[in-house]
């Protein structure tokens, strides 16, 4: 009996040396196959242009394909809750969203699982400042005349979204909120809330850059305001909300990678490393097209999702937005 303790531990020790050898051959020669890249949202969308940019930087990187596959539904829930259930092994990851990721939780009474605790953050890609955006048939020029107008119009001004509880929506509440302005939500599905608006049935809408930024410049929509902290880059000369009367007001989009729970670190590490090393590239196309690139380390990305969770979680209560 005396025997039998270091016996066992001996056991233990070659039992834990065939282990280890193989979980760090799995992490070391990652990815030795095809990642699936999900993207909770239609193709064409913001979500899916900037993980399709950046899919394709990894599978030159790597000579491995990084395939992005959409799995739009419930406002972004469908593809977030398949990412949080698959295997966490490396080879299936979600380019995720503000939406789904900060303001679904409080959104929706009831989700299948929690993406603030299945998900682990790897890498932000980038911020995507909304944008206040008016129908020309307004006679506004800048965001003081806008306020003005639609106070001395209360309850004739209408504004679309691309559906309830979407950063859309959120933005143009809080806008009318501090302004005071007596306006109407109109939730569209996607892509119907820039048309309706480019044909006059709405009259305005804050809407994410790069959906809008080619209508900017054709002169299709007037913008007004850009809703970041800091005036965008994509829209030199635009203002920003908050330096236009209403100090603090910060409502944008933003994008990066998640993993399912249990993603072995080395992996998580490795990714962020490979993101990271490609947006400098990528930064003047982003830019040009409305995305400000951000990278930065796993700790840093999931401190800023936590922020962003408790932030839109009052927007939301104020707002009393719920989705079913």
């Amino acid at each position: 009996m005396i025997d039998s303790v270091p016996f066992t531990r001996r056991e233990a020790l070659v039992a834990l040396a065939a282990v280890l050898p193989t979980a760090h051959a799995q992490t070391a020669d990652y990815p030795g196959k095809p990642v699936r890249v999900l993207v909770a949202f239609t193709a064409g969308g913001t979500t899916d242009i900037l993980a399709r940019a950046v899919c394709q930087k990894l599978t030159e990187r790597y000579k491995q394909p990084f395939v992005v596959d959409n799995k739009p539904g419930a406002g972004g829930n469908l593809g977030t809750e398949i990412a949080a259930r698959a295997a966490p092994d490396g080879y299936t990851l979600i380019v995720d969203s503000v939406g789904p990721i900060a303001v679904n939780p409080t959104l929706y009474k009831k989700l299948a699982i929690n993406p603030l605790v299945d998900l682990v953050p790897v890498v932000q890609i980038a911020d995507v400042p909304n944008v206040l955006v008016v129908h020309p048939a307004i006679p506004a020029q800048t965001l003081e005349e806008f306020v003005a107008y639609a106070k001395a119009n209360p309850g004739k001004l209408n504004y679309s979204s691309t559906g309830i509880g979407t950063s859309s929506h959120l933005s143009g509440f809080m806008l009318s909120q501090r302004s005071g302005a007596d306006t109407t939500h109109v939730p569209y599905k996607g892509a119907d809330a820039l048309k309706d608006l480019l044909a006059g049935r709405v009259q305005f809408m804050v809407a994410t850059i790069p959906s809008v930024i080619q209508h900017i410049q054709a002169g299709s929509l007037r913008a007004l305001a850009v809703s970041s902290s800091r005036p965008s880059r994509s829209l030199p000369g635009v203002p920003t909300v908050a330096e236009r009367g209403f100090p603090g007001f910060e409502a944008g989009s933003w994008f990066g990678f998640f993993a399912p729970k249990g993603t072995p670190e080395t992996v998580i590490a490795e990714l962020n490393k490979a993101v990271n090393d490609a947006l400098p590239a990528m930064e003047a196309q982003m830019v040009r097209e409305g995305a400000d690139p951000v990278g930065g380390s796993p700790a840093q990305f999931a401190g800023f999702v936590r922020k962003e969770y408790e932030k839109w979680k009052v927007i939301v209560q104020e707002s009393k937005a719920t989705a079913e």
